[in-house]
């Protein structure tokens, strides 16, 4: 599997939270799709909606969705959040709660309905020990969606998803969740998590690229989201283009309006087929290893780990600070150096993935730890 990821000597990739690199395969199938484009056009157009499909296949079973059908393919996670969103009908005084310090994708697009429909947006802190406990009892009778990242983007801090879900389900809240920092990393089963929608973004753990999210709409809920994006491709008779009458899709098919972004059909179905054969309990178990080693490695050092010391509270994001130090400018130091990670929520952020080898995560810390010239503004130690 490693030979998948033939990086560069001395490039040192910790930052798969913000964007990944490809898997071999992945290019290989971009190169392939670009140069039958140049070759032939498209003429084989039927095969390219073959792997379409194939993709909607592989999504549903990574996530474990009843059926392909009740997979859309959108630009971005914050498309899906807006589908719903603006799908949802509310009233004045309806609220949504949500975590406190959630990634904009998940906040804005709720905050926008403040303004439009009247809706109350509830922002719970949890920092506390029980964040689920926390946002449970923000909900009233008026809460109409639970809204939550799987994983907090800047600590890396894991909910109880199958908690909520069945908490959601039991009192009539719909439940919604930002996937991005989960989906690719460790399993997510949107069936046992009684998840009513779900966004995730390719180019994170997924390991394809940007411009391209999975969107899940329980089956049910299809016909409670009203659209507000129209075109060719969500109709239910798409290739019948001299039909005078139309209705749309009945599948979540129904949520694409306009042609399909065949590029990234094929980068994220050729990345997600290598998840698939590896099986995400392989890829979530050494990811776990990689994360308890780079913890371990930190502990040794001066730093201060501050994402979840619990396994069942973390996925693949690992962040430490320090009292003394400039971590913008250690952050800058690091990536001069060939160690790309993140500055977030006033920490460095390093994320590797399952393939990351541990003389990878050794020569990081080792970096981070290293004393620096007081001029470039890190203070040595």
């Amino acid at each position: 599997m490693f030979d998948e990821f033939p990086q560069e000597a001395g490039l040192i990739h910790l930052n798969h939270a913000a964007v990944a690199p490809w898997p071999k395969r992945t290019c290989a199938a971009v190169k392939a799709f670009a140069d039958e484009n140049m070759r032939v056009g498209s003429s084989h157009y039927p095969r390219w909606l073959a792997t379409e499909q194939r993709l909607r296949e592989r999504l549903a079973r990574l996530m474990n969705a009843p059926a392909a059908e009740d997979v859309a393919l959108l630009k971005s996670t914050s498309e899906g959040l807006s589908v719903v969103a603006y799908g949802l009908n509310w009233a004045e005084g309806d609220n949504i709660v949500l975590p406190t310090h959630e990634f904009p994708s998940n906040r804005v697009v709720w905050e926008s309905l403040q303004y439009r429909f009247g809706v109350e947006v509830r922002q719970v802190d949890i920092s506390a020990d029980d964040p689920e406990a926390a946002l449970l009892a923000a909900i009233n009778p008026r809460t109409r969606l639970l809204s939550v990242s799987a994983v907090q983007y800047a600590r890396g801090l894991r909910l109880d998803l199958p908690r909520l879900g069945e908490a959601c389900r039991s009192r009539g809240v719909l439940f919604c969740v930002d996937a991005i920092q989960q989906l690719g990393a460790l399993p997510l089963d949107v069936q046992a998590c009684h998840i009513d929608f779900l966004a995730a973004d390719g180019h994170k753990w997924l390991l394809g690229p940007e411009g391209l999210a999975v969107f899940y709409c329980r089956a049910e809920l299809r016909d409670a989201l009203k659209l507000n994006q129209f075109g060719w491709h969500m109709l239910e008779a798409a290739g019948d283009y001299d039909r005078s009458d139309w209705a749309v899709a009945a599948d979540a098919r129904r949520f694409e309006c306009g042609s399909s972004n065949l590029l990234g059909i094929h980068a994220l179905e050729a990345s997600v087929s290598l998840l698939e054969e590896l099986g995400m309990g392989f890829v979530g178990d050494a990811l776990k290893r990689n994360v308890e080693y780079l913890i371990d490695l930190l502990d040794q050092t001066s730093f201060e780990v501050v994402s979840p010391r619990d396994p069942l509270r973390r996925a693949g994001i690992v962040s430490f600070n320090h009292a003394d130090i400039d971590l913008p400018a250690l952050y800058r130091s690091l990536m001069d150096q060939g160690v790309l990670c993140a500055l977030r929520g006033g920490a460095i952020r390093f994320s590797p993935h399952f393939y990351t080898p541990a003389a990878h995560l050794e020569r990081a810390v080792e970096l981070a730890t290293m004393g620096y010239d007081p001029t470039n503004g890190v203070r040595p130690r």
